[in-house]
């Protein structure tokens, strides 16, 4: 996990930067060409800015280490600022979006320079495409054959998942914000740039749903992705002074794993209360070397 954590970090620079130059250059396209699709857009670029550096922000809080009020750190903290990130998508650009295509279909605006405009969203696309191409080579890294869809269901690194969320969301809207434009330039109806603005909000609205419904789970208090659970649970059951697991709890606790054991002992019965704790001391141990990434384990020995 802590390899996924540098992962995110190198995502989400990737993103910031593509981003702020997207940004800028939307923002001029706009006001020459009047188009409300690409004001869209530039909203949308300028919210995703200012989401990774709140993703930022989170991972260098989550680094604070831990105090008496907070005994387990504050690695959680990563995931109040992913869902804040979810709720700007979902406001900042895809609320808005949807606001000022509903404005321009009742009160339509002639496009002006729609081939410049054209112009800086075919630069835009290019640019979003190496953001979420850099998102996506971290997102190998950890998931390796793994499906997207997947992956996305399953990772616990919610800063990650932000990311690759909004560069998919981003370039569907780069995407619709062409056609749109293009569309408009062709036929001169404005209408087509305002329904295109319209389906831009739609389309940011329903990935940050997507977005927060995931992120919801984590806050609530998620167990660690299904793979890694299963090989804790074998683990565990093949240690030496292990003879039957009762119950093992996990939970992702941002880039850390909190666990919980409760297992019968092999001997217990015949052991001192010395040997019992040696016994779960080798245990735990061992645990956290094959899981670095398991900074609490807790053991419970149990007859039942």
């Amino acid at each position: 996990m802590a390899h996924g954590n540098e992962g995110s970090v190198k995502a989400i620079f990737y993103a910031l930067g593509a981003n702020f130059g997207i940004a800028v250059s939307k923002y001029v396209a706009a006001y020459w060409t009047g188009s409300g699709s690409m004001l869209a857009e530039a909203i949308h670029s300028t919210a995703d800015c200012a989401n990774q550096m709140l993703l930022l922000l989170g991972m260098k809080q989550a680094r604070r280490p831990a105090s008496a009020d907070f005994p387990l750190g504050h690695h959680r903290v990563t995931y109040f600022w992913s869902m804040i990130v979810a709720l700007m998508l979902f406001f900042m650009g895809g609320a808005f979006s949807v606001y000022e295509g509903v404005e321009r279909l009742l009160h339509p605006q002639p496009l002006q320079h729609g081939l410049i405009a054209m112009a800086v969203l075919a630069c835009a696309v290019v640019l979003e495409a190496f953001s979420l191409w850099g998102a996506m080579r971290e997102i190998r890294k950890i998931a390796g054959h793994q499906p997207f869809l997947a992956w996305f269901r399953e990772t616990r690194q919610s800063e990650l998942m932000v990311v690759a969320g909004e560069d998919i969301a981003a370039l569907l809207g780069l995407a619709m914000a062409f056609v749109a434009v293009a569309a408009s330039v062709i036929t001169g109806n404005p209408m087509w740039d305002a329904l295109g603005t319209l389906a831009i909000g739609v389309v940011l609205m329903v990935i940050a749903i997507a977005v927060m419904t995931e992120v919801k789970g984590l806050i609530v208090g998620e167990s660690v992705a299904p793979q890694l659970r299963a090989e804790i649970d074998a683990f565990v059951a093949a240690q030496p002074e292990v003879e039957q697991v009762l119950n093992v709890i996990t939970l992702a606790w941002g880039d850390k794993v909190v666990i919980a054991v409760k297992a019968r002992m092999r001997g217990m019965e015949s052991q001192t209360g010395l040997q019992m704790v040696e016994a779960i001391n080798a245990v735990e141990a061992r645990m956290q070397e094959r899981f670095p990434a398991a900074q609490w384990v807790f053991f419970e020995p149990d007859v039942r």
